[in-house]
């Protein structure tokens, strides 16, 4: 009788973690080659992240093997009502918007409507011919610029992997390029289409397309491209093309009033600086959907995409890209290109999205040789390990900034460490 009721718990343990697990097999950390003593860390250390106030609550999601193994909240939704957090919380993805909108692009390559060789403005005839700021140094020693033309256009291939000079005013090391931005306003949020546009096309390129990789508002662009081809707004071509076959029915640009009270809120004040903590409003229908970094989403509708890469282009039968085109996009692009901007982490590529792992090591932080990755600056981040059959993906909300590194890396550690096969 013992031995009966504990298989009955058993079964009852599975049940309750496929329903949360959504369409995904769920299966037990030990079934996937995954510690459960070890898993628990990873709330552990969340908690004392939330102590430290980093961010008042988190959802965390890993899978091996094809199988959700890990899917547990901490924290709050709502620190000002005190909502504890949901597994269904929805959270402003930011950067981890960029793998949607080149996904999108390369299904776009796959119809045949786009090559990653054309030059942008075959499609934006604002930006086909920009100027580039070369430096020098005047007479007294002062740093100077002069605008050349381009010695060749940006491409569409320069716009999924971040060479095509066009940068982010927050993040450029040159302050020559952040003043011209700023001055023109050049941004993705509260503009249109059209005004950031023609916002870029009153600014120069930072460096010669092609020759350093510098993080930027180019996948912004590469939604732009992705609106002139179709004639739809992004996220009706991703609504149509992604995220309903994908049964991502949380991910959007604009949340609509239903699922406001599943949106997860920050901190009121940074721990650092004590000023106010204030994120993109997604509750509020954008004047355009940012490819690179507008769109909302939940733990479970971002594994399902993830789950679509790590299986080829495909789920539940569902084909979105060919395997030739996930292997292409999750490869490194980058080669000897240097990195302008600290974005990209030591040891690491990237590819048509994301970046991308060189080798197992190179990097101070666990990890495999393939493995692909990125994160968003309002707390969330992702990666997905092909040679250990590994998706982890950690959401938070939380002042954006390069401190998030620190439970990021802690959040992958304790992945890797729970892995006991």
């Amino acid at each position: 009788m013992h031995r009966r009721s504990l298989v009955f718990l058993a079964l009852g343990w599975l049940l309750l973690v496929a329903m949360d697990a959504g369409a995904f097999s769920a299966a037990s950390p030990e079934e996937v080659g995954l510690s459960t003593e070890r898993l628990a860390r990873i709330g552990q250390a969340l908690t004392q992240q939330i102590e430290a106030r980093s961010f008042p609550g988190a959802v965390a999601l890993v899978m091996r093997k094809g199988r959700v193994a890990y899917f547990e909240t901490c924290g709050q939704l709502e620190p000002q009502t005190g909502a504890p957090m949901t597994k269904d919380a929805i959270f402003r993805l930011y950067s981890m918007t960029k793998p949607f909108t080149s996904v999108a692009a390369l299904m776009l390559v796959e119809d045949g409507r786009l090559r990653l060789m054309d030059p942008i403005g075959l499609y934006l005839p604002q930006l086909a011919k920009l100027e580039v700021a070369m430096p020098s140094t005047d007479a007294n020693g002062k740093p100077t610029y002069t605008l050349v033309a381009a010695e060749r256009p940006v491409t569409l291939y320069d716009l999924l992997r971040h060479t095509s000079g066009i940068v982010y005013a927050g993040f450029t090391r040159t302050e020559y390029i952040k003043e011209l931005y700023t001055k023109a306003h050049v941004g993705w949020e509260g503009v249109t289409p059209a005004e950031q546009l023609d916002a870029l096309a009153k600014v120069p390129l930072a460096r010669q397309p092609g020759t350093m990789w510098e993080y930027g508002l180019s996948t912004d662009v590469m939604g732009r491209v992705i609106e002139a081809v179709t004639g739809m707004s992004l996220g009706q071509f991703l609504d149509e093309r992604v995220f309903r076959p994908l049964q991502m029915p949380d991910t959007t640009f604009h949340v609509p009033a239903d699922k406001v009270k599943r949106l997860a809120q920050p901190l009121a004040t940074d721990r650092a600086t004590g000023k106010p903590i204030a994120l993109h409003d997604v509750t509020v229908a954008p004047k355009n959907d940012a490819g690179g970094a507008g769109a909302a989403s939940t733990a479970m509708d971002y594994a399902r995409f993830l789950s679509m890469l790590a299986q080829g282009g495909q789920l539940d039968g569902q084909r979105l890209l060919s395997r030739t085109t996930v292997r292409h996009m999750t490869t490194d692009h980058l080669g000897d290109i240097k990195p302008a901007t600290p974005q990209l982490a030591q040891g690491y590529g990237f590819g048509l999205g994301f970046a991308i792992r060189r080798a197992d090591g190179l990097n101070g932080t666990v990890g495999s040789a393939g493995e692909y990755t990125w994160g968003g600056a309002g707390g969330t981040a992702f990666w997905v390990d092909p040679k250990e059959q590994l998706i982890a993906i950690l959401l938070t909300q939380a002042q954006p900034g390069p401190w998030q590194r620190e439970f990021r890396e802690l959040f992958r550690q304790l992945v890797y460490q729970a892995i006991v096969d």
